[in-house]
């Protein structure tokens, strides 16, 4: 038996840091939107242990990746002899702060589920999802979410009326950001460290009530204090998506990719042609609606 299923990204609308727990994590809220951007994943009933292959070489096959690491868990948890063969064809950027990596385990979770005639539960999946990564539990569902603690308890939320119609232009600068980095050097901007609680809840408010203009100002990455510090290319990305119109423009996640928040497609493409223009044509760049 065989499955095939695609796997989306994320963008980040808030990621509000507040502070850093005893547990060596960090106390976060933050409002993740899922973008209709996908990885592709094959999955096959084959011999006794995990077996992954991926179409970007650079990537680890081995318990180095969520996906196999996310499919050994499964099977062990489960107890089940059978192993599984996965193949990752993969377009989201890495190192990106769009949750890809995230993304494929999640989709490894269902996918195995549905394979194993759904041998857990829902709560049981999040349980082992939870287990490899704070975003991965995000990602077993497809709507926008509330998460907090340290990213792992989602609270999934009704759809945003200030988003309809809207395009997302994503941009990825050709190098990545490492997470473990960018919450160390959270310690040399307090206030970026220390964030004000109930954000979140503001900004979900003002997604679900009125228009995007008014809610615009209340998009917040904590993590842009470092990352816009030490690769300044990320905040002149941002500036000209500004200048071009954009409604929304900031960091996703921990980055380093860039996203623009732009009413209709053409606009959109309007923008990209002239960012191609300033900033060259070495950008890997998308352009997809917002929701499907």
């Amino acid at each position: 038996m065989s499955l095939e299923l695609k796997s989306p990204c994320k963008i980040n609308l808030l990621l509000n840091i507040l502070g850093k727990r005893e547990d060596g994590f960090h106390e976060l809220e933050t409002v993740m939107h899922p973008v209709a951007y996908y990885d592709l994943l094959n999955f096959e009933m084959a011999g006794n242990n995990v077996q992954l292959t991926c179409s970007d070489a650079t990537l680890a096959t081995d318990s180095k990746n969520l996906v196999y690491r996310a499919a050994d868990a499964f099977l062990k948890r489960a107890g089940i002899g059978q192993g599984v063969r996965i193949h990752l064809e993969k377009r989201i950027p890495h190192a990106a702060g769009l949750g890809g990596g995230s993304g494929n385990a999640a989709t490894t979770l269902l996918a195995l589920n549905q394979l194993f005639a759904f041998a857990f539960s829902e709560n049981e999946l999040t349980e082992i999802a939870a287990s490899l990564g704070s975003d991965v539990p995000f990602f077993l569902q497809n709507c926008p979410a509330l998460a907090t603690g340290r990213g792992e308890q989602i609270h999934a939320l009704d759809s945003f009326p200030a988003l309809d119609g809207l395009y997302i232009l994503l941009v990825h600068p050709g190098f990545g950001i490492s997470t473990p980095w960018s919450y160390r050097e959270l310690s040399k901007f307090p206030d970026a460290l220390h964030g004000r609680r109930g954000r979140a809840e503001k900004l979900i408010s003002l997604l679900q009530n009125g228009p995007l203009e008014m809610a615009a100002p209340e998009f917040y990455n904590s993590l842009e204090a470092p990352a816009l510090k030490k690769f300044p290319l990320l905040a002149l990305i941002q500036e000209f998506f500004r200048s071009q119109g954009a409604l929304v423009a900031m960091m996703s996640g921990s980055g380093s990719a860039t996203f623009a928040l732009v009413r209709g497609k053409s606009a959109a493409e309007t923008m990209l042609e002239r960012f191609r223009v300033k900033f060259g044509e070495k950008f890997w760049t998308t352009i997809v609606p917002l929701s499907e």
